[in-house]
């Protein structure tokens, strides 16, 4: 019998609540980490990101902005704060990578009245529990107070990406909080 061994299975299992992150690991591996977490299955897309962010991350710039830059309307979303529209789009684009479709309580998300009564921290909270009921969840980071950003990763992962993406300086909370 042929047993493969695949590290993006092993990876969510390798912490315990309790773990800390290896404070040897190097930059690289941890982004490589973070890209396999948010582009769950799809190890072509971590992969590919992770081509565009090594050179950057290797010169030292910081990784929360060398990440973001990699995997802007891709595999996360950053979008200025007084815009909930952008933030409606983003999600949407995010959550059809799993075929989930978003429910945002209206027949038409673009409408202006809609639009003027909602917010993007209740855009984000709307999405968190939608892609919650399929075992996902919608991740944001500290993005300053002018934007919102995040991504969405495998409800199994739960534990792991907080402990991934605090070691690179993003600072994340579930999209509901």
């Amino acid at each position: 019998m042929h047993n493969e061994y695949d590290p993006d299975d092993n990876f969510a299992r390798s912490f315990e609540s309790s773990a800390d992150i290896d404070e040897d690991a190097t930059v690289e591996v941890l982004a490589w980490q973070l890209l396999l977490l948010i582009n769950p299955g799809d190890e072509a897309t971590a992969q590919a990101q992770f081509d565009t962010a090594r050179e950057r991350l290797v010169d030292g710039e910081d990784a929360v902005d060398v990440i973001r830059d990699a995997i802007d309307w891709q595999s996360g979303f950053h979008v200025d704060a007084t815009d909930p529209a952008a933030a409606i789009d983003a999600l949407e684009q995010l959550a059809a990578r799993y075929d989930i479709r978003i429910d945002w309580g209206v027949e038409d998300a673009a409408d202006a009245e809609f639009l003027d009564d909602i917010d993007v921290p209740g855009v984000i909270g709307i999405a968190f529990e939608q892609v919650r009921e399929h075992h996902y969840t919608l991740w944001t980071w500290d993005a300053g107070h002018d934007h919102h950003a995040g991504w969405i990763t495998r409800q199994h992962d739960d534990e792991a990406l907080p402990l991934v993406a605090d070691a690179l300086g993003f600072r994340v909370r579930p999209g509901s909080a």
